[in-house]
C-alpha cells in the first residue's frame, strides 16, 4: 500500500482519500517507475455498480489508487469524515498530468476515442503544451481484439516509453481494460471516461459554475437523454438511498 493512503468506504467501493498534489504525484512517481498501475476515477455510477457487479467490485478494490470523480461521491467522503476532500475527475486529473508532463518531458499515450477525436484531442494538447510528447494514440475498434491484435497493442504501447496511458472507453470497459492490462502494459492506464471528447470539443462539457455546484452530471443527462437517463436517474437514486443508509447505520454506531 502507498505511504499515508486512506481509503474510505463509500458504499462497498473502497475510495482514496487524496488531494490533487498527491493524486497527480502518485501517478507520477509510478510513471517514472514505469510501473503497471491502474486508476478509477469514480463517480455514483462506479460506486453503484461495484455494490452491484461483484467483477466489477473487484476491479474497483483492486486498482492502485480510486478516485472520487462524482461530487456527490465526494459529499459522501466529507460526511465521512474528510472534511476538505475535493472531486478528483478524469477530464481535469488528465489536463493537469499533461501540463506537469510536459515540463519535465515524460511522455503520454492515449488508448480510445474515435480516430477523428483523435486527431483533434491532439491538435488541441500540442497548443496548450507545446513540449508535451504524445508517444502514440490508439482508436480501438468496437468489438473485442483478437489475441494477435491485444498483444500487438501491448507492444506499442510499451515499446513507445509512456509513463502513462490515457484510456477512454466509458464505464466499465474502460476499468474492466485496465484490470486485464496491468502486469502487461508497463505504464500507469488512467481511466478517464469521456474526457478526450471533452477536450477534443466533440462533447460539450458543462459551464464551470454547474462543475462547481455539483451539476455536471445533470448537463450530461440533458444533453444525452436518450444513453444517460437510466444510469443517472436509476443509479443516482441508488446511491441517495445507499449512502443514506450508509450514514444512519454510521451514526448509530457512534
Amino acid at each position: 500500500m502507498t505511504p499515508g493512503k486512506q481509503i474510505v468506504q463509500v458504499l462497498r467501493a473502497p475510495i482514496d482519500a487524496v488531494t490533487w498534489p498527491d493524486a497527480l504525484s502518485r501517478i507520477a512517481t509510478w510513471a517514472a517507475a514505469r510501473e503497471s498501475r491502474y486508476v478509477c476515477i469514480c463517480n455514483a455510477h462506479s460506486v453503484v455498480t461495484a455494490g452491484q457487479d461483484p467483477a466489477f467490485g473487484n476491479v474497483v478494490t483492486q486498482a492502485d489508487m480510486a478516485t472520487p470523480d462524482g461530487a456527490p461521491v465526494a459529499w459522501m467522503m466529507r460526511k465521512l469524515g474528510f472534511a476538505t476532500q475535493q472531486r478528483i475527475n478524469g477530464p481535469d486529473l488528465m489536463w493537469k498530468y499533461c501540463a506537469e508532463a510536459a515540463q519535465r518531458d515524460e511522455s503520454i499515450y492515449l488508448y480510445g476515442g474515435t480516430e477523428e477525436t483523435l486527431a483533434i484531442l491532439q491538435t488541441k494538447m500540442a497548443n496548450a503544451f507545446p513540449a508535451l510528447r504524445v508517444a502514440g494514440a490508439y482508436s480501438p475498434p468496437f468489438r473485442a481484439l483478437t489475441p494477435a491484435e491485444d498483444a500487438a497493442v501491448v507492444e506499442r504501447i510499451n515499446a513507445s516509453g509512456a509513463g502513462t496511458v490515457w484510456v477512454s472507453l466509458g464505464c466499465p470497459k474502460q476499468e474492466l481494460w485496465m484490470a486485464a492490462h496491468r502486469g502487461r502494459i508497463q505504464a500507469v492506464m488512467v481511466g478517464v471516461g469521456a474526457a478526450f471528447d471533452y477536450h477534443a470539443g466533440t462533447i460539450q462539457r458543462a459551464p464551470l459554475w454547474m462543475q462547481n455546484a455539483g451539476l455536471e452530471w445533470l448537463h450530461r443527462l440533458v444533453s444525452e437523454p436518450r444513453r444517460l437517463w437510466k444510469r443517472y436517474l436509476v443509479t443516482n437514486t441508488l446511491f441517495i438511498a445507499g449512502a443514506a443508509r450508509q450514514l444512519l447505520t454510521r451514526r448509530h454506531a457512534e
